[in-house]
């Protein structure tokens, strides 16, 4: 009983630092970056559209997005067209690392506009497919809405943008996912 004990107390420790391990801040992840750590992917998950019109961070290696609006439906009710996961997801990151020399044990991390919708989603896919020291940004690029206040319901409080890190409204063509002939292929 003793064992069986011990052995269920470092099962939980280790599921819980798995879990804690996830989340990590875009600080961090900012300061991984810029010291040129060769063991880090920094992606950009969101549709490309949608950074055209929020912004982007040019410290984002490669944008990849995990899920985009399929421009063939409309969702009447709501008034926005659905989001549909991108089928070559797993295999366009993984392609990736190959690009840059890295293996699936290079540290992923995927940012989103919260952290929530597709930022955490992206990176348990990435590990469900692989690639198991897949993170994310918690509260993403635009940070979370305000609770109170005159600013009520913007997102102002906390992510990339509101953490006085380097963003701009202008993309990386280099770095967008593009599907044109002067893309060659998927970025």
């Amino acid at each position: 009983m003793k064992k069986l004990l011990s052995a269920l107390m470092v099962g939980l420790a280790c599921w819980t630092a798995q879990a804690v391990e996830l989340e990590i801040s875009a600080q961090e992840v900012y300061e991984k970056v810029e010291s040129n750590d060769p063991g880090v992917l920094f992606v950009d998950v969101r549709d490309p559209l949608e950074i055209m019109y929020i912004g982007f961070t040019d410290v984002v290696h490669v944008n990849i997005p995990f899920m985009t609006a399929d421009r063939n439906g409309w969702e009447k009710e709501r008034g926005i067209y659905p989001m549909v996961r991108n089928p070559d997801f797993a295999a366009q990151v993984k392609a990736e690392l190959q690009r840059r020399g890295m293996d699936k044990n290079a540290e992923v991390i995927t940012m989103c506009r919260s952290g929530s919708e597709r930022g955490k989603p992206s990176a348990d896919f990435l590990r469900e497919n692989g690639l198991p020291n897949a993170r994310y940004v918690v509260n993403g690029f635009q940070g979370s809405p305000a609770k109170d206040g005159e600013h009520v319901g913007k997102r102002i409080v906390n992510g990339w943008q509101n953490s006085g890190l380097p963003w701009s409204a202008k993309m990386s063509p280099s770095k967008m996912y593009r599907l044109d002939a002067d893309a060659g292929t998927a970025q």
